[in-house]
Parts: C-alpha cells; sequence; structure tokens
C-alpha cells in the first residue's frame, strides 16, 4: 500500500493495523547527537492512548513505545530510528457481525472497493491506532526543535459540539481529560458528553494547535508551501475534514485593509496569516485549526449496505470514542512538529549559507 511516509528529509514511516501484533515506525533524517529515550516519547503517548477517562474508548492500551534502532548511549546517531508498540487489549470479536456489512462514513467501502478486501477488525490500517507511531515520532521532532530552536506546540480542543472556548491558557490544557484551555467551560464540557453517551450518539470537535518560536524562512515555494503542507499533514489525520491557516474561513468577510497583517519595527501587528506569507513562514506563531467529524461508530441504528450490495442495518457495537477529536489533540502537535522539523532541515540544506541584511522583527508588538 502506498502513501504511508511522510516528510522528505525528516521522513516518517509507519505499519501494522489497530488488531495487528504491532504498530510501528521507521523515522530517518534525525540529526545525530540528540538526547533521546523512550521516556521522552511516552509523554504525549500517555496523552494520547485509549482509556484514559469516560470521555475516550475502554480500550486499554499502555502504548509503551521501544526503540529498536538508531539511538546508541542515550543519543542519537543519524541513522534510522526504529519504534514499535505492541498491541494489547484487542478484541477483534467486537466486529464478527459487521465484517459483511459497510459502516457507514467509515473506510470499509472504500477499501474494500480499492483493495478487494479489508482488515474489518477495527478498521485495521484505517484506524486511528496507527497515529500512536505518529506521535512518538513527533515527540522526536518535539524534542529536537525545543532544544535546538526553542520552538513549542501547543494543541487544544478549541470547540466540542457548540461549545466553544473562550480564553486559551495552555497551562490548563493538559490538566484536565478534554485538552481544554479554558477551565469555565469544563463543566459544560463534562455534561454534554455524559448526555451524549446516554444517547448511543457521538460529535464532532475543533482542535487548534500553535507553534511558537518559530525561526524565519521555512516553506519551499511554489508546491511545497509551508501551510500547503500543515494543510496536507493534519487533512491526514483520520476524521479531519477541514484545516484552517490562521483566521481561515473568516477571511472571507474580512477586507483586505483589516486581513493584512502590518509589518512596523516594533514587530507585526496582527497575525491573521497564521505565521505565513507566500508559503514561507514570518517568525510569528504559527496557528492551524482543523475541524474532525463525529465518528459513525456508535450504537444508535444506520442504513448501509452488505458485501453482496444488499439493503442492511448497522448496529456498531465496541469500544470507541463518542467525540475523536479529544485524542486528536496530541496527534496535531506530532504532525505540526514532523512538518516544521521537515522544512528546518530542508531550509538547512539549501540556505545555510545565507545572510539577509533586512532586521528580524519581532512576531507581535501590542495593540495599537
Amino acid at each position: 500500500m502506498a502513501g504511508n511516509t511522510f516528510g522528505k528529509l525528516f521522513t516518517v514511516t509507519t505499519f501494522g493495523e489497530s488488531h495487528g501484533i504491532a504498530i510501528g515506525g521507521i523515522i530517518d533524517g534525525c540529526p545525530p547527537g540528540l538526547e533521546l529515550s523512550e521516556a521522552d516519547l511516552q509523554v504525549d503517548l500517555d496523552r494520547r492512548k485509549p482509556g484514559t477517562s469516560r470521555y475516550t474508548t475502554a480500550r486499554r492500551e499502555e502504548d509503551e513505545v521501544k526503540i529498536l534502532s538508531g539511538v546508541f548511549e542515550g543519543k542519537t546517531t543519524g541513522t534510522s530510528i526504529g519504534l514499535l508498540i505492541n498491541n494489547t487489549d484487542q478484541r477483534s470479536n467486537d466486529y464478527s457481525k459487521i465484517k459483511d456489512t459497510f459502516r457507514p462514513g467509515h473506510a470499509d467501502y472504500t477499501y474494500q472497493q480499492k483493495y478487494g478486501l479489508r482488515d474489518y477488525r477495527g478498521g485495521g490500517r484505517s484506524s486511528a491506532r496507527e497515529t500512536a507511531i505518529r506521535v512518538a515520532a513527533g515527540g522526536v521532532a518535539k524534542k529536537y526543535l525545543k532544544e535546538h530552536h526553542g520552538v513549542e506546540i501547543h494543541g487544544y480542543l478549541s470547540q466540542l459540539g457548540p461549545i466553544k472556548v473562550e480564553t486559551v491558557d495552555h497551562s490548563v490544557t493538559n490538566t484536565n481529560a478534554f485538552f481544554c484551555p479554558d477551565p469555565s467551560k469544563l463543566e459544560a464540557l463534562d455534561a454534554y458528553m455524559r448526555d451524549l453517551k446516554k444517547q448511543g450518539d457521538s460529535i464532532g470537535a475543533k482542535v487548534s494547535v500553535v507553534a511558537t518560536n518559530m525561526p524565519v524562512g521555512l516553506g519551499e515555494p511554489i508546491f511545497d508551501r509551508l501551510d500547503a503542507d500543515l494543510a496536507h499533514a493534519m487533512m491526514g489525520i483520520n476524521a479531519v475534514k477541514g484545516v484552517e491557516v490562521g483566521d481561515g474561513f473568516a477571511t472571507v468577510e474580512q477586507k483586505g485593509s483589516e486581513h493584512r497583517d502590518a509589518l512596523t519595527p516594533e514587530g507585526f501587528a496582527s497575525n491573521r496569516s497564521g505565521g505565513v506569507l507566500g508559503g514561507i513562514s514570518t517568525g510569528q506563531d504559527l496557528v492551524v485549526h482543523m475541524a474532525l467529524k463525529p465518528t459513525s461508530s456508535i450504537s444508535v441504528p444506520g442504513e448501509t449496505i452488505d458485501i453482496h450490495g444488499k439493503t442492511a442495518e448497522v448496529i456498531t457495537k465496541g469500544r470507541h470514542d463518542p467525540c475523536v477529536g479529544i485524542r486528536a489533540v496530541p496527534i496535531a502537535e506530532a504532525m505540526m512538529a514532523l512538518v516544521v522539523m521537515d522544512h528546518l532541515l530542508r531550509d538547512r540544506g539549501q540556505n545555510a549559507d545565507v545572510h539577509c541584511t533586512t532586521p528580524v522583527i519581532a512576531a507581535k508588538v501590542g495593540p495599537r
């Protein structure tokens, strides 16, 4: 199956299925000398793993990552880094009743048509289980970016159903099960999700991710623009149906005099562009938002067809997230880290000797 590798200089290739023996990956292009341990990667894996709260799937996976290669005496060697996570809590029998039917809103039908067969156990390769390796790989990129360039990446749940975040405090995000940066919304989120679970239904969400302390000049015109690669990365996350950079679709209602980010000797006056101009980073915060659809793995009966094309009814049993957007937060962080890391190495390879006499202005100035 093609399409299992992401990136050009800093590349990540993943393998494995939801109910297979294990999932794994290979990272290529990581610079040598980075201090790296399994504990460094486990932090974000623990944030993503299932079974951590009543709001996520009940599947229990420790998601303990093993580094198989590419690290010697605690430091990366510059060779390929092998990662492996064993699957330990598969319940394939949960899917035996739907093996001959297609779950609406899932990849069942398209995989069957494309390959002539499919792994129906938990969605096989199309399952979000695969993203655990992306999170582990993203942990390597995040560590390098922070230690060598001061770049930090923060994701958060910015909307769940009708509930929108009004304030963003990154120090709060990882203290609650929703990855919500607004403490005033926690009670409403809890009540909404409790009611949703009683209904046996699911809901969509909006996730935002921000990279701070960004360097200027990352991005390769024309087709490998930084924002284009970010959109590619985020759309590659399961259930994502829309991506915005900066103000995104809100720009439809903005005038040019309002949207443009004025440049002053003291810094940018605003950041409606999301930190990218002409596909190249400005040094401002990199801001991306994504919309995730509600999962179709619900207990509410739905109309479908079977493998013979006949009408059927499907009720999905098993263990599923009533809102997949919640656990998508660390995945979005990882994908942004992979994009920034890849473009950093590409820029270093081509433009390491470039010296610009124009001063670098601040990412943002105060209100004017």
